[in-house]
């Protein structure tokens, strides 16, 4: 295999855990607004939530994870001077935020499967945007690769950040007006 095919299947396995990860969260905003549903149709909802977000998971997500892992250290291993670089120390930095953030979501899960809802569903509409800003970090360190432009990068950064958490603020709402 050359560093190209390596390259690719690390892209593919990047896009599959950043689907589980966008999506994870989703489901959790269903399954809250969910749990306000009279019966039986609240104890129907939960049992789908919790399929769907168990196959999630042990399917799509933690393979996905590890393959983006193994394929991005076999990328390192290919071209190690890279590690010297301070844009690959910084992506590896944003890398391990992506994991902290992926365990997080396992430990909703969890409490989700007990029954535990800690959060509204804004607070995990917010929660389902910090896998955005870790892709919008990591993929403008990957593509720029220098200190000038990711200073720039991170101002776009926070702003980006400001800019979906409005949004999302905005979108919730409007949906109570048009409930109201």
């Amino acid at each position: 295999m050359t560093y190209l095919h390596v390259k690719a299947l690390h892209i593919i396995f990047v896009v599959s855990w950043f689907a589980g990860l966008f999506y994870m969260p989703r489901l959790f905003v269903y399954h809250t607004e969910a749990q306000q549903l009279p019966e039986p149709g609240r104890d129907v909802l939960f049992n789908q939530f919790i399929k769907m977000e168990k196959l999630l998971w042990g399917a799509i997500m933690v393979p996905a994870m590890w393959l983006t892992i193994i394929t991005g250290a076999t990328m390192l291993y290919i071209t190690p001077d890279w590690i010297n670089q301070g844009w690959m120390q910084l992506k590896l930095g944003f890398v391990a935020g992506l994991l902290a953030y992926h365990f997080y979501t396992r430990e909703l899960l969890l409490e989700i499967r007990r029954g535990h809802f800690r959060f509204s569903s804004l607070q995990l509409r917010l929660w389902n945007e910090v896998a955005t800003v870790f892709l919008f970090a990591i993929v403008f360190l990957v593509v720029l690769k220098n200190t000038l432009d990711w200073i720039w990068g991170v101002v776009g950064l926070i702003a980006f950040a400001v800019v979906i958490m409005s949004a999302v603020r905005i979108a919730k709402k409007v949906r109570e007006k048009k409930r109201g």
